[in-house]
């Protein structure tokens, strides 16, 4: 099953792990040499980040490509950090809560009634669109892909408020239970703290 899969090569992956302001971050090292790094919120085990990196074709590291958090965050790293968009663009970034995959769009100044959000079951990915034609956006749910889960129309849902469009996607119950799991393994970890100096891989 691929949801097992997916927790096996988390579990083989080589780890380090460091707590730091508040938060474990945990730096993963898969066997195919792809990096992926995340960031937890101590006390809620909130995922705050997850950024992947790779090596090009001519076997160069990339820049991290951030798939949760704020891409306009100093931690998002990468050349993107140091562009700033002009403060009347949309700006897309995805925050999860515990029990949601959930995605904010702000700078959106048109009214509710013209935003729509549906699941492309052929495509695989979601798409916000509105009916006068001022915004449009696709995006897929990398953790669905990976664990080759079905996505739901009736998952979905959205709110606007204050110029911010907010998706919603309820969690299946096997990614529930995956993130229950590797959190389990993560609190098993040694994990060091700032100023340590003997920081071993796992």
């Amino acid at each position: 099953m691929a949801v097992q899969n997916w927790l096996e090569s988390l579990k083989t992956a080589k780890k380090t792990a460091l707590i730091q302001d508040g938060k474990r971050k945990v730096h993963y090292l898969f066997s195919d040499g792809k990096e992926m790094a995340e960031e937890y919120d101590l006390k809620s085990d909130e995922l705050l980040v997850r950024k992947w990196r790779q090596k090009n074709a001519f076997g160069a590291i990339g820049q991290w490509q951030t798939e949760v958090g704020d891409t306009s965050s100093p931690t998002a790293g990468g050349l993107a950090a140091q562009i700033i968009e002009s403060s009347s663009n949309p700006v897309f970034m995805r925050k999860d809560t515990k029990m949601e995959f959930q995605w904010r769009i702000r700078n959106l100044p048109y009214p509710k009634e013209v935003y729509s959000v549906i699941v492309d079951q052929t495509e695989r990915c979601c798409i916000v669109r509105t009916s006068n034609k001022k915004y449009y956006k696709k995006f897929s749910i990398p953790d669905l892909d990976r664990c080759h889960l079905p996505l739901l129309n009736t998952a979905l849902t959205f709110a606007y408020a204050n110029n911010t469009l907010i998706i919603t996607y309820r969690k299946p119950k096997e990614i529930l239970e995956l993130e229950e799991q590797l959190q389990k393994e993560l609190k098993k970890m040694k994990s060091c703290s700032e100023g340590d100096v003997d920081c071993k891989t796992q």
